[in-house]
């Protein structure tokens, strides 16, 4: 019931029935868009399995920066908040596949009718808010090595699978730095067998190799989870 969603699944399984009769279940393409910002959040996603969704935030400038990674261990839009509000963040689909989606205004209703429902999205509140911590203070202090291998990790880690569908354009604006700097890691870590590039993503080689280029802050989020959300994070 509700397989693929480690958040979901974190649920005893008769508040997950309540959510069934109310889930429908979507296949989203890479770079498919989920919501844009000023828009009202009508529905919940939760990512299933290999599917990852990102946050992205526009600058004065123009420039794009991807903020926060959402996969199976977590959920997209209206699940903390009291109804229906605007979004702040653009988020798309980042590797597609299939979402849980659940009606906002369904969501709230549950969430008055189980107290574990509402507790457990709060958690993940929480969890979500220590990543973007995190993600701040990694920006300030790491070099683009550490931060490129950690989003790479975590990328594979979320969907459990070496291949990432993540460009070198795409790595560049969620680290927040020009595409010729982006470029410069991949090339290394492929001149080094960590990775190896393909059309539209790469492939990681050496899953220990790159663990140790990136900082510890992805392994502080995850020690974040366990100890808020044990068992929600997915396991290396």
């Amino acid at each position: 019931m509700l397989e693929g969603s480690n958040l979901l699944g974190a649920l005893r399984q008769k508040d997950r029935a309540l959510l069934k009769p109310f889930v429908t279940e979507v296949q989203l393409s890479a770079g498919e868009s989920i919501y844009e910002p000023g828009e009202v959040v009508r529905h919940a996603y939760f990512p299933r399995d290999a599917a990852l969704a990102v946050f992205l935030v526009t600058m004065e400038n123009g420039e794009v920066v991807e903020t926060t990674m959402v996969g199976r261990e977590g959920a997209l839009g209206g699940i903390v908040s009291q109804g229906r509000v605007p979004c702040y963040a653009r988020s798309c689909v980042m590797h597609e596949g299939s979402f849980f989606r659940i009606a906002s205004a369904d969501l709230e209703k549950i969430k008055e009718e189980s107290p574990q429902i509402r507790q457990l999205f709060a958690r993940y509140a929480d969890c979500m808010m220590a990543q973007v911590f995190q993600a701040v203070a990694c920006n300030a202090t790491h070099t683009i090595e550490q931060r490129a291998a950690k989003w790479l990790t975590a990328a594979m880690e979320r969907t459990g699978e070496s291949e990432i569908t993540m460009t070198q354009e795409q790595l560049a604006a969620m680290m927040g730095i020009g595409r010729s700097y982006a470029s410069r890691v991949v090339q290394r870590f492929k001149a080094d067998g960590v990775i190896q590039t393909r059309r539209g993503g790469l492939k990681v080689l050496e899953p220990e190799a790159l663990r140790a280029r990136a900082c510890q802050c992805n392994e502080l989020v995850k020690q974040h989870f366990d100890t808020v959300l044990g068992g929600v994070y997915p396991e290396s």
